[in-house]
């Protein structure tokens, strides 16, 4: 199976991926052969994959420096590189290729410290691979002073390296790091090819894969993740009632105490899952005394409090995505009603509540229904500028039944 198979509706951008694979290829089979380099080439040293939510960013990354890492010997007989099954692409797909560092963050931002080993690292050559491949996958999370030590290995790369960076618009990366890039732009898998892959690759029943890709309007991971988990179709039934539980003040400042209350949840269940391992293992690797309550040998408190401040900023990141991924509900809920007042014949993404959704049209027009959306987007504005979540969900709640 070809390493582009994971690739859900991105013709374009997988053409253009397996052309500069091919010239990649060429390029180091010349280079191992002493000949001349290729006059022309689609490669080149930093690519920018940008793209909205769920349009596959990071797939589209790992699966072309699968094939930059591609060893099949069929290649020598005019065989695409990215075979998907020889050891180079194999190993880059799972995680474990020497000369591929796959770098995603679950905090808030990737700092100075983190970078600084990302570009010590880009200056080595490849060990077994033919290519030295870091994939950036949370490129909008560098610090300002992350992205300019970033620029300076973007600026100069050693001569093997490749820098993959995605995210989610050209404007979230510094001015100086995009224009030293290629550019690819992924749009939004449709909706029928994301319920294709649920029900090719994952085995879920047809009418359950075309409910969620429809649900979750063609973001692959989320519309797995809801065919597959029956807490997380939960969790959503809850947040679409969320529009009708609102008409007094009272029923505004619940229903937003409630979200965030879920959002909390959701980031405690995470913390426990992950933090007590995480701290055990560093106890034990620091010589602690057995137990929880065991003695801390001198000297490691900075360490441990370096471990506590990061499960922190982890707990804090996760309550924000969950409430990022409620709010998109919420815009879809009322694209669905903006959808009906107008008579449009776009799709519904939330059939299964039809009702409730003319329920909401007949009460408004299309102007309020736009100022509701704009309600919602100006809560996610105020929680990425650190807005205190329940302070920015209640107002969103009262804009929302203002209108």
């Amino acid at each position: 199976m070809p390493v582009w198979d994971d690739l859900v509706g991105q013709e374009r951008v997988q053409a253009q991926l397996a052309a500069a694979a091919r010239d990649a290829d060429a390029l180091v089979t010349a280079v191992e052969a002493g000949t001349a380099h290729p006059a022309a080439s689609k490669m080149t040293h930093a690519w920018l994959f940008t793209g909205p939510p769920g349009s596959g960013r990071a797939t589209a990354a790992r699966a072309f420096a699968a094939a930059l890492q591609c060893t099949s010997p069929d290649r020598a007989l005019g065989g695409e590189p990215g075979c998907g099954f020889c050891d180079g692409c194999h190993t880059t797909l799972v995680g474990t290729h020497a000369d591929v560092e796959i770098v995603r963050t679950d905090l808030l931002s990737i700092g100075v410290k983190e970078t600084r080993d990302l570009v010590r690292r880009a200056q080595l050559s490849p060990a077994v691979g033919r290519w030295q491949v870091i994939v950036l996958e949370d490129a909008d999370r560098l610090t300002e002073g992350a992205g300019n030590v970033l620029l300076k290995a973007v600026e100069e790369p050693a001569p093997r390296t490749v820098w993959l960076l995605c995210a989610p618009s050209l404007e979230d990366v510094l001015p100086t790091i995009r224009s030293r890039c290629r550019h690819l732009t992924l749009r939004t898998p449709p909706v029928s090819a994301v319920a294709d892959v649920l029900v090719r690759r994952d085995g879920i029943e047809p009418a359950v894969a075309a409910a969620a890709a429809r649900a979750t309007q063609g973001h692959i991971d989320r519309a797995r993740r809801l065919a597959t988990d029956e807490s997380a179709r939960t969790r959503r039934a809850a947040v679409l009632k969320l529009p009708l539980r609102i008409d007094d003040v009272g029923g505004c400042l619940k229903a937003a105490q409630e979200l965030v209350d879920a959002a909390a949840e959701d980031a405690k269940q995470v913390a426990e899952d992950v933090d007590t391992k995480e701290t055990e293992d560093l106890r034990a690797a620091l010589g602690a005394g057995a137990g929880t309550g065991g003695r801390m040998p001198r000297g490691t408190a900075g360490v441990m409090k370096e471990l506590e401040d990061r499960q922190k900023r982890r707990r804090t990141r996760t309550q924000r995505d969950t409430l990022d991924l409620a709010l998109t509900d919420l815009t879809g809920f009322y694209r669905d009603v903006l959808a009906l007042q107008l008579g449009s014949s776009l799709a519904i993404a939330n059939e299964e509540i039809r009702g409730d959704l003319e329920r909401i049209a007949r009460a408004s027009g299309p102007e309020r229904t736009l100022r509701r959306i704009e309600a919602i987007i100006a809560c996610r504005d105020a929680l990425d500028r650190n807005v205190a979540p329940l302070l920015a969900v209640e107002a969103m709640t009262m804009s929302l039944r203002a209108g």
